[in-house]
C-alpha cells in the first residue's frame, strides 16, 4: 500500500510536466499558447484597433520564442529593431478611425515577426541533442507560426492591391484569411476561398509546398524519434 502514492505520482508525472510547459517562460508551451491567443484575437476582434492589439501580442510571442530558442546575438539585434518598428506601427494603428485606415505596414511587420520566430526555433531544435516534449512543442509552434506568417502576408497583399484578394468573395476578414492560410498550409483546400490574382496564387503554392516539406522533414522525424516515458512507470520503453 505504501508504494501506491509513488506509483500514482509516476503515472501523472507527464501531465504535470506538460502543464508546466504551458506556464514556464523557458518552454515552447507558453509560445504555443500565445500563438493560439493571437489566432483567437485575430478571428474575433473586428474593430479598427484590433490589428494593433494583435500586433502587440505578436511582439510578446516572438520575444518569448526568441528567449526560449536561445537566439544568437545577431538575431536578437535584428529582432529588437523589428520589434521596435512593430511597436511604433502598432501604436499608430490604434488611432486609425476605420478598418480601411489600418496601415498595410501592420500586416507586413506581423509577417516579418513570424519569419524571425520559426527560423530561430528551427535552429534551436536542430542543435538539440535529445528529442523530448519540448522538441515536439517547438516543432508545433514553428509550424503554426508559418501559417500565421502567410496569413498576414496575404492580408497585406490584399490591402495594397487594387483588386479583391479573393475575387468575388472580396478581401475577406482577418479570420477568413487565417482560415485560408491554414487550410493551404495543410493542403486541405476546401475551395471556398481562393486567391483570384497574383501574387496571391503563387504565395499559396509556396505555402503548400513549405507546409508539406516541414511536416515531412521536421515534424515527421521528430514524431518517429520521440520516445516519451510510459505513463505508468516513467521509464523509457
Amino acid at each position: 500500500m505504501s508504494g501506491e502514492p509513488e506509483i500514482a505520482a509516476h503515472r501523472y508525472h507527464p501531465f504535470r510536466r506538460l502543464g508546466h510547459s504551458f506556464v514556464s517562460a523557458d518552454s515552447y508551451g507558453l509560445v504555443l499558447l500565445l500563438i493560439v491567443l493571437t489566432y483567437g484575437l485575430s478571428s474575433t476582434l473586428s474593430a479598427a484597433w484590433a490589428p494593433s492589439v494583435v500586433l502587440f501580442v505578436q511582439i510578446v510571442t516572438v520575444w518569448f520564442a526568441l528567449r526560449t530558442s536561445g537566439a544568437r546575438r545577431s538575431v536578437l539585434l535584428v529582432a529588437s529593431v523589428v520589434l521596435l518598428i512593430a511597436g511604433v506601427v502598432g501604436a499608430v494603428g490604434v488611432f486609425a478611425s476605420s478598418s480601411e485606415d489600418v496601415p498595410p505596414l501592420i500586416f507586413f511587420v506581423s509577417c516579418l515577426l513570424y519569419v524571425i520566430a520559426p527560423v530561430s526555433i528551427a535552429r534551436h531544435l536542430v542543435l538539440r541533442t535529445i528529442v523530448d516534449l519540448e522538441t515536439m512543442l517547438g516543432a508545433i509552434s514553428a509550424y503554426l507560426l508559418i501559417g500565421m506568417c502567410f496569413a498576414f502576408l496575404y492580408r497585406g497583399v490584399g490591402v495594397l492591391q487594387d483588386t479583391p484578394f479573393f475575387g468575388s468573395a472580396g478581401d475577406g476578414t482577418i479570420g477568413q484569411t487565417l482560415f485560408f492560410s491554414f487550410t493551404t498550409l495543410t493542403t486541405t483546400g476546401f475551395g471556398n476561398l481562393v486567391p483570384a490574382y497574383e501574387p496571391g496564387q503563387s504565395l499559396a503554392v509556396a505555402e503548400m509546398v513549405l507546409g508539406q516539406l516541414f511536416l515531412i522533414t521536421a515534424v515527421g522525424k521528430i514524431v518517429s524519434a520521440w520516445k516519451p516515458r510510459t505513463w505508468s512507470t516513467g521509464e523509457t520503453p
